[in-house]
């Protein structure tokens, strides 16, 4: 059979595997950590052990959640502090190429309150309009 003929195997779009991956990865900390919490549980007999067992289980779930927020703030703050241009402050930057102009005796207009915090070597924490929507984000 020509390969043009060949039927073409279906893909699954790489950002659904990832969103797959990480939701069974949550779900698989979650049971494990319920299942640390009812194994460290004492042994009792009746519905009072079911109901001793559940705030064990709640403070794990928090405490999971604490330690994913923890170790992802962790991994984002290096990227909110990571330079965007790795050729500010050099000779050879192309992106530090504001222009100006002024019309008579107007106030002068230039691009360059666009291009000075990536020219001068920001970071995404330091540019104007995205720099404060980043403190949303852990880390």
């Amino acid at each position: 059979m020509p390969s043009h003929a060949r039927p073409k195997p279906r893909r699954v779009p790489r950002g659904l595997l990832r969103a797959g991956l990480v939701v069974s990865a949550a779900g698989a900390a979650i049971t494990g950590g319920a299942a640390a919490a009812s194994a460290a549980a004492p042994a009792s007999s009746g519905s009072a052990g079911l109901q001793a067992a559940a705030p064990d289980a709640g403070a794990a779930a928090h405490g999971l959640v604490h330690a994913v927020t923890d170790s992802l703030g962790g991994a984002i703050a290096p990227i909110k502090d990571l330079q965007l241009d790795p050729l500010a402050n050099t000779g050879v930057d192309p992106l530090a190429n504001a222009v100006g102009t002024q019309i008579a005796d107007f106030k002068p207009v230039s691009t360059a309150l666009v291009t000075d915090p990536v020219t001068h070597g920001g970071a995404l924490r330091t540019l104007p309009l995205v720099g404060p929507l980043t403190r949303i984000l852990p880390g």
